[in-house]
């Protein structure tokens, strides 16, 4: 009888434990598959943010390229602009060292200018002097350097017939002219001596025209009669114009001004 219910003693007890191991087995594959399931969840999270990941990184290297393209475009511009730029800059010296060529050309063409009046001058003041017996300067010169000739002494009131009395003055202009002419250091020098007439404002526009240009071509041709060489030889550098009243010296309207307007200038 002990036999028995040891026997049935033992055997409800491994009825007990077997509920509980399969209890526990159940846990563990249910605990087990719960890791499983985290394990696939994390890896399918991390692939998406893997593949997000390298599309960013992706167009980040677009990004990269085009940015490289545009450098380089913006590098190739610039090169383009520094060469044009040291273009112009090399036609801004060679126009600023032109323009220091003129400028000292015209430097010593004035003072040349300047030079060959006074020789002028002074050859006239050899073969005249300087004043008329009443003390009246024979010529002067302007404020553009010119040469002034007094035209009271060549020229009636309104006529362009030279005084016969004036024949010393144009005579002695005649020789000087030839003697600086005949200067080739100076005559190398020189383009055109022009002759001009000029009157005041007083009478019409018409007669004043009619009349400096009669006086330059008057005082012209007796200079060439005067002095027979001079056109044969140095005519080519002569010309007579006019300038009626439009160039006063002052612009005042008494005598004195309309004197020194009406002249001869050489």
């Amino acid at each position: 009888m002990r036999s028995r219910r040891r026997l049935l003693s033992e055997h409800e007890g491994t009825r007990e434990i077997w509920p509980a191991f399969t209890d526990v087995m159940s846990t563990m594959a249910l605990i087990l598959f719960v890791i499983v399931l985290l394990s696939y969840v994390r890896n399918l999270v991390s692939s998406k943010q893997l593949d997000a990941f390298q599309r960013q990184i992706a167009l980040s290297e677009e990004k990269l390229r085009s940015l490289g393209a545009e450098l380089h475009r913006t590098s190739a511009e610039v090169e383009s602009s520094k060469a044009k730029l040291d273009a112009q800059q090399a036609v801004i010296d060679d126009t600023n060292k032109q323009l220091d060529d003129v400028r000292v050309q015209l430097q010593s063409i004035a003072v040349l200018r300047v030079g060959v009046l006074d020789r002028l001058r002074k050859a006239i003041e050899a073969e005249l002097g300087t004043t008329t017996e009443a003390g009246t300067p024979l010529v002067t010169i302007g404020d553009t350097g010119d040469i002034l000739l007094n035209e009271r002494l060549l020229f009636e009131t309104g006529s362009y017939a030279i005084k016969k009395d004036a024949k010393p003055l144009r005579d002695g202009l005649a020789r000087a002219l030839g003697n600086v002419l005949a200067d080739d250091a100076v005559r190398d020098n020189i383009d055109t001596i022009v002759i001009q007439g000029h009157t005041d404002e007083r009478g019409s526009s018409a007669t004043n025209w009619d009349l400096s240009a009669h006086r330059a071509t008057a005082v012209l041709e007796a200079l060439f009669q005067s002095n027979p060489t001079l056109a044969p030889s140095y005519g080519s550098f002569f010309s007579a114009s006019a300038y009626s009243k439009f160039r006063p010296i002052d612009p005042g309207e008494t005598d004195a001004p309309y004197q020194q307007h009406r002249r001869i200038e050489i």
